[in-house]
């Protein structure tokens, strides 16, 4: 029986090497964007590089809306019989200082980056646990311990969600189901909606960061390492 993967915000970027790297341990893999057009997108793409359209499988959801995540974690399940990893990648950049942050701002960074992994785990949980095991991947950063000016909202999503995670972990590690929380570093990528800028050689790629989500699955049962930095070894002096 293949496992099952889900990836937020897997339609591009980090999430999309992410779903690549697993397709090809064989899992089945569903991915989730905001928007149709890039949720078919790369359902396409994937299905492409493993030649299976059933492995794959591309939705809608913005991880904001608590009903949203619920029905693709229902719809993954019906549509592959379970859910054995879970990867809360989805998240948005942005920012201003304090003084100048809009509330609404303040509320999307808020409720993609922490909220939304709150409502993916919750979500999985159950089905998880029906399994007798499972993986639950939480994408932070390193701005969660290195908070910078400007970035006071993001920075706080990120520190609140290594606090989750960490919670989570201790809550769930008995029912055999392990929790993770990655913090990259610079990536090149078209992160919050930028395009990946020139002469960023020195950033990890996104297939470096996915390395570590397939390095965590193959640990022993035994292992869990539990909270993993990855960052640029030469970054610009």
């Amino acid at each position: 029986m293949s496992l099952v993967s889900l990836i937020t915000g897997g339609t591009r970027g980090i999430g999309f090497a992410i779903a690549e790297r697993l397709l090809a341990r064989g899992h089945d893999v569903a991915v989730t964007g905001t928007t149709s057009s890039g949720a078919a997108r790369a359902e396409h793409a994937l299905a492409g590089t493993c030649g299976d359209p059933g492995r794959v499988l591309g939705l809608v959801c913005d991880v904001r809306d608590p009903a949203a995540v619920d029905l693709a974690v229902e719809t993954v399940v019906a549509r592959f019989g379970g859910l054995d990893v879970l990867v809360n990648n989805a998240g948005v950049g942005g920012g201003a200082p304090v003084s100048e942050l809009p509330y609404d701002e303040w509320r999307r960074i808020i409720d993609t980056n922490l909220s939304g992994v709150f409502y993916g785990c919750r979500a999985a949980l159950p089905h998880l646990k029906a399994r007798g095991r499972g993986w639950i991947v939480n994408l932070s950063s390193l701005a969660s311990t290195n908070a910078f000016a400007g970035g006071a909202a993001y920075c706080a999503s990120k520190a609140g969600l290594n606090a989750f995670t960490e919670a989570l972990m201790q809550e769930v590690r008995h029912d055999d189901i392990r929790v993770s929380c990655i913090l990259p570093g610079s990536v090149a990528t078209g992160f919050s909606g930028r395009e990946p800028e020139t002469g960023a050689n020195w950033k990890l790629s996104p297939d470096d960061v996915a390395r570590v989500v397939e390095d965590l699955l193959d640990h022993p049962g035994r292992s869990l390492p539990s909270r993993v930095e990855i960052r640029p070894s030469r970054p610009p002096g």
